[in-house]
């Protein structure tokens, strides 16, 4: 048998590797020729298993780079890649002896140019459309006059301070400020961080929840607000149950937040003008619809006095009502007498006609009769009673078991629970209503003294009275022999004897003259 391994033969004086070293040697060169390095390429098949790092490919129109980013650095990325996406990776060249490759130890990864982010913007934004998200019918409406408004934004800007301003102007309201990085890599989950805690507040709380929310941010450039073009951020947003206000960079700034807030702002303050109205204009149109609600009683009031005194003239006289009544009335009383003495005389012809048939020996032997039947059913009586009460005292015995004073004493306490429970509500429904009617016989009162005609004695005027009645023509005072006048304090007689004065209040006059 031959010898597995040769020799080596003449001129075979080649080291001899391992695979492992070999492996090494490989490692140590390409790491020691290549060190950190900038590579631009197109990113193709992206990995993200469990462990948090990200596998990735960098290809052009000829080759593949395969690339991997740590877990530390992926979190700290500003932009995340997706497949398709032009990128300048920034990191050292290595090679994996478990595969026989080589691949790239990515450091820092950012868009190849403005032509990547917006391509990757407008698949993000096409991704989440499919999804409805942007759907109007889905947007929420704005509280007209919210109480609180969350602002999340950074405490330390512009943004903040005309927000406040414009809201001081307009209308103040308690404002809670979350302050969050408006760029950046913490831009992001901080900024979807402040809208899921805005909603995650319990109304009523020690800290209130917020009935609007408004995510603001001053001007800059796409790489500046490109934390608010993150799907995080856009989720967060959509899945927000308070209204919500995006209100990031100038008027020509769009970004994806935009399109799933329930409004977009094209400025910080105009944000604080959309959330609430202007208080000065409120109290206007209060004091307008006030003035138009006080004429328009007063109209109505008039006409209802018109109406009612076109209706009082066409009412009929009220002895005309109970003339043909009392007629009725004369002529029932004039047949009574008649009827009441018929009525006797058909009630004693029955009687002889009934009592003719009751003769005393009928009576005698019907009672005969019932006596003998009495006296066959008397022997029968003591045992059929005692069967009876036995029977009776048997069925109770068996019923007295099952009852026992707890199921009634426990329904009659919760029937009293409930009893008590129906009286507080009746007594809080109905103090609303006693109130109102309170509020309501007050106005009345007002409106009765407004009316009468003490209010106009209190202004100067007077009633004047003769023997007749109320005079409102000078050529009746002069003839009266006697004069009252009426003033506001009490009354002055004139004529008749000596002046006198009285302060009883007189019954007002139906018609009279005011002077």
């Amino acid at each position: 048998m031959s010898d597995l391994i040769d020799d080596p033969g003449p001129g075979m004086n080649e080291p001899e590797f391992t695979v492992s070293e070999f492996s090494n040697a490989i490692k140590r060169v390409i790491e020691g020729e290549f060190g950190h390095v900038r590579i631009r390429g197109e990113v193709g098949r992206v990995s993200r298993p469990r462990s948090g790092h990200v596998y990735l490919d960098l290809k052009d129109d000829r080759s593949v780079l395969s690339g991997v980013i740590w877990k530390g650095v992926a979190t700290r990325l500003s932009v995340q890649p997706e497949e398709g996406m032009e990128m300048v990776a920034t990191g050292r060249i290595t090679t994996f002896g478990g595969q026989s490759r080589y691949q790239i130890v990515i450091e820092d990864l950012k868009p190849a140019g403005l032509g990547a982010l917006m391509a990757m913007l407008e698949k993000r934004k096409a991704a989440l459309a499919a999804e409805g998200l942007f759907a109007p019918e889905r947007k929420k409406k704005l509280p007209y006059l919210p109480e609180v408004i969350g602002v999340v934004t950074s405490p330390s800007g512009a943004v903040i301070r005309d927000i406040l301003h414009r809201l001081r102007d307009r209308f103040p309201r308690k404002v809670l400020i979350w302050p969050v990085a408006v760029q950046g890599e913490k831009c992001a989950p901080e900024v979807a961080a402040a809208i899921r805690g805005f909603n995650a507040l319990d109304p009523g709380g020690r800290i209130p929840r917020p009935d609007l929310i408004i995510v603001a941010r001053g001007g800059g450039s796409i790489e500046d607000l490109w934390g608010f073009n993150e799907e995080i951020v856009a989720r967060a947003a959509a899945a927000s149950d308070i209204p919500l206000i995006s209100a990031v960079g100038h008027e020509t700034d769009t970004t994806l937040i935009d399109f799933v807030s329930d409004k977009r702002a094209p400025t910080p303050t105009a944000a604080a003008e959309l959330a609430v109205p202007v208080r000065l204009d409120l109290l206007a149109w209060v004091d307008g619809q006030g003035a138009r609600m006080s004429h328009a009683a007063g109209q109505g009031i008039a006409a209802r006095g018109q109406r009612l005194r076109d209706l009082a003239r066409a009412l009929p006289r009220p002895q005309t009502l109970t003339e043909g009544a009392a007629q009725r009335l004369d002529r029932a009383g004039e047949r009574l007498p008649a009827a009441l003495i018929t009525g006797v005389q058909r009630r004693q012809v029955r009687l002889s006609e009934v009592s003719g048939a009751l003769r005393p020996a009928t009576l005698r032997r019907q009672i005969a009769q019932e006596r003998r039947h009495l006296d066959g059913i008397a022997p029968r009586l003591p045992a059929g009673l005692l069967q009876t009460v036995r029977a009776r005292a048997e069925a109770l015995g068996r019923r007295t078991d099952r009852l026992s004073p707890g199921p009634i004493l426990r329904d009659i306490a919760a029937k009293g629970d409930r009893l008590a429970a129906i009286s507080r509500r009746l007594a809080q429904a109905g103090r609303p209503r006693i109130d109102e009617a309170k509020r309501r016989l007050a106005a009345l009162d007002r409106l009765r003294e407004t009316l009468g005609y003490k209010a106009t004695l209190e202004r100067g005027y007077a009633v004047v009275r003769g023997e007749a009645g109320v005079l409102t023509t000078r050529s009746a005072a002069e003839t009266a022999g006697a004069l009252e006048i009426e003033f506001q304090d009490g009354r002055l007689k004139i004529g008749g004897g000596s002046a006198s004065k009285t302060r009883k209040p007189a019954k007002p006059p139906e018609q009279g003259s005011l002077f």
